[in-house]
């Protein structure tokens, strides 16, 4: 089995097992960390990053991906606030599919944006 399959099955595990979120959440955040780290490098940023810098990266890819369908397919992946990003990148650590550091708590992605201001308040039809 190549790394990439065993990554998708650990996935597909951790996702029937912890049974709230789908398998499609935990591989946009893999995506969004891919993203967050490829454009903080450009910025001359190295290293480690902190929750509040993946959930920027995870709000841009989910307008640049999902436009206004943003919170839908969030919803819908089991995501109601910002806080289950947080849920999803522990899960991923627990399955060392990623790694934290000392100060790197759940709280980090506390209150980071709300879904319906962010995906859909600019879309907002006004007479």
């Amino acid at each position: 089995m190549n790394t990439d399959t065993q990554v998708v099955h650990v996935i597909e595990s951790l996702a029937r097992d912890r049974g709230q979120y789908s398998p499609q959440a935990y591989f946009f955040v893999l995506e969004c960390l891919n993203y967050t780290l490829e454009k903080l490098r450009k910025a001359g940023h190295a290293g480690h990053i902190t929750g509040h810098q993946l959930l920027e990266g995870i709000l841009e890819l989910g307008i640049k991906s999902f436009g206004f369908l943003g919170r839908a397919v969030f919803e819908s992946w089991g995501l109601r606030k910002t806080d289950d990003f947080g849920d999803i990148v522990f899960d991923l650590v627990s399955v060392q599919l990623l790694s934290k550091q000392d100060t790197d708590t759940k709280a980090d992605f506390e209150g980071g944006f709300d879904f319906a201001n962010a995906f859909e308040a600019k879309y907002l039809y006004e007479e």
